[in-house]
């Protein structure tokens, strides 16, 4: 009968435990997100940048007051690295972002790479409506690629060299889009790599890459394109113009699907 009656108490004790457990859990929310805590140190803010801020991607800008401005006045504002772009609630898959003022004992690390990106981003957003530069090259299987053979169609130009991380690291991305647009001939992939076709073939033989690939691409992409940053994606419509410039593959399928729609 003891037996019984000690755990039938030891039952109660546990089911109120329990209970009292799972209503101070629910009670709780995750800590919210603030420039604050954001700001703490590089790392956190890297991280939050890598995650939640797409500057090349089409956004809501908005000031410090959450007025709305362009966004070339929010990307000049950025270069001044007096502000970081905060995330604020998403409206119909389009992210909108706030500047919130850095205040002045904020890590200097922080402004520096701020105003660095947003420098990027800046000539980048720049570049769009603009003609992409006359070249007339070769592929890794000697097929010509022109100007020309760009007419009427939308082009997906990949920048990159084979010791680039971030470049390889997107593959399996990008293999996977171009499969995504396999039936669309509209729409055709390129890569201007700067290596050597024969260092490229060798690479390419473990790791391939489902885009045509211009070799020996460095002086073209470095002086002509002024690249300093890889890998860079360009979006061009079907007459020749820079649609979009991408520092990573994340806004590039989005970029894609809203200029195949046109």
């Amino acid at each position: 009968m003891r037996n019984y009656y000690y755990f039938y108490i030891m039952k109660k004790i546990t089911f109120i435990l329990f209970l009292f457990f799972w209503i101070s859990s629910f009670g709780q929310t995750k800590s919210a997100i603030t420039p604050e805590s954001i700001l703490s140190n590089l790392t956190i803010w890297l991280d939050y940048q890598e995650k939640n801020i797409i500057l090349s991607s089409d956004f809501i800008a908005l000031d410090e007051n959450a007025k709305e401005i362009t966004k070339a006045a929010f990307l000049n504002q950025l270069t001044q690295g007096e502000y970081i772009p905060f995330q604020t609630k998403s409206e119909n898959s389009i992210n909108s972002y706030r500047l919130i003022k850095i205040l002045p004992n904020t890590d200097s690390s922080i402004k520096a790479s701020i105003a660095e990106k947003a420098i990027e981003e800046l000539e980048h957003f720049n570049m769009e409506g603009t003609p992409f530069p006359e070249f007339n090259f070769k592929d890794l299987n000697g097929k010509p690629i022109t100007n020309e053979t760009f007419k009427n169609k939308i082009v997906v130009i990949k920048c990159w060299y084979i010791h680039c991380p971030l470049c390889i690291k997107e593959f399996p991305f990008v293999n996977k889009l171009t499969s995504q647009y396999k039936d669309r001939n509209d729409i055709i992939f390129i890569s201007l790599a700067e290596d050597t076709p024969e260092q490229l073939k060798k690479f390419l033989a473990k790791k391939p890459l489902s885009y045509a690939v211009v070799p020996n691409m460095k002086k073209y992409m470095n002086e002509t394109l002024h690249l300093n940053a890889f890998p860079t994606h360009f979006i061009l419509n079907k007459k020749g113009q820079i649609a979009k410039v991408l520092l990573d593959y994340k806004g590039l399928e989005l970029a894609l699907k809203k200029e195949s729609q046109k």
